[in-house]
């Protein structure tokens, strides 16, 4: 049994939380452990850099000190903004050594900034892709538009992860689990993040026209690896085919998800019920053996629970 460090952030033990299900179904086919930092707090997300600096730096540098403490080398963050926050305060450490230490005296902590942070695909990269394949049993054969949004992969010169205008891992990853991985615009188009409850309009409106690219190009699905760009081109749903009046129904799943069912774990286990657009895809009839008549559509439905 292979054991990582885990990070859920606020998110997952909120609104998100099939996103943490699905990642922790899909470790435990991989036996991995995943290892919850213990006393964790909020990153900080947004709000803190906004106002305190001081503040902004010493959460997630709390974060990472206290996985040092546990001997824990390397942290999956599967929320891009979680990531993108204690990414960016390791780095801004390890550039000042004299601010490094002030963080220290204030969270109270040794901090050497010694632990890798991982977002959930450079994770699966690390941990499951050289086995996946072997471990489909059910090909998620579906025409997916990847979305990374604008966390996972700015600014690049910090990140160095993928290429911020056509970024493809999370791309080879549908692809290993049979997907289509489609070619689209709005890869990574801001969907207005944490503007969902302020300015909802804007949300709509940028939201609105991802998941118009997405469908113009015939996608059946759209796949995500952050809980915000989820919520809002999921929950908004409603706003959003009001923006573009007409009806969008296409269902959102994490990439977490979308592994989980290629290899054969059921939806509810995954977290697809929890979602507010319901999650119908065709069941795909089987290409070998062509034998038995093939039923009409059938469809994978799990309605939102009350």
């Amino acid at each position: 049994m292979i054991k990582v460090g885990f990070y859920p952030g606020c998110s997952m033990k909120g609104g998100a939380q099939e996103y943490q299900e699905s990642v922790s179904a899909l470790a435990k086919v991989f036996d991995i452990e995943l290892v919850e930092v213990p006393d964790w707090n909020c990153c900080g997300a947004t709000a803190a850099h906004n106002m305190n600096k001081e503040l902004s730096l010493s959460l997630p540098a709390r974060i990472m000190a206290l996985a040092e403490k546990e001997g824990i080398t390397d942290i999956v963050v599967p929320c891009a903004a979680c990531y993108n926050r204690l990414s960016l305060v390791k780095h801004e450490l390890a550039e000042d050594p004299s601010l490094s230490s002030k963080v220290a005296s204030i969270i109270d902590l040794k901090y050497e900034g010694t632990t890798q942070i991982l977002n959930i695909i450079q994770f699966i990269d690390k941990y499951i892709t050289d086995r996946l394949e072997e471990k489909v049993v059910k090909p998620f054969d579906y025409k997916s538009a990847c979305y990374y949004g604008c966390l996972l992969v700015r600014p690049h010169s910090i990140l160095k992860f993928d290429r911020v205008e056509d970024p493809q891992s999370m791309d080879v990853l549908v692809k290993k689990a049979g997907g289509n991985a489609i070619d689209w615009a709005f890869k990574t188009e801001c969907c207005g993040a944490g503007m969902s409850v302020s300015r909802t309009d804007t949300v709509a409106r940028l939201s609105g026209n991802i998941m118009k690219d997405a469908v113009d190009r015939d996608a059946e699905v759209v796949v995500v690896a952050c809980p915000m760009c989820h919520s809002n081109l999921d929950m908004r749903r409603p706003e959003i085919n009001k923006f573009l009046d007409k009806k969008i129904d296409i269902p959102i799943l994490y990439i977490s998800q979308v592994l989980g069912l290629a290899v054969g774990i059921d939806a509810k286990t995954l977290g697809l019920n929890r979602h507010m657009t319901e999650v119908n895809l065709p069941v795909r009839p089987a290409k070998e053996p062509a034998i038995a008549a093939v039923p009409e559509k059938e469809v994978i439905t799990q309605k939102t629970e009350a």
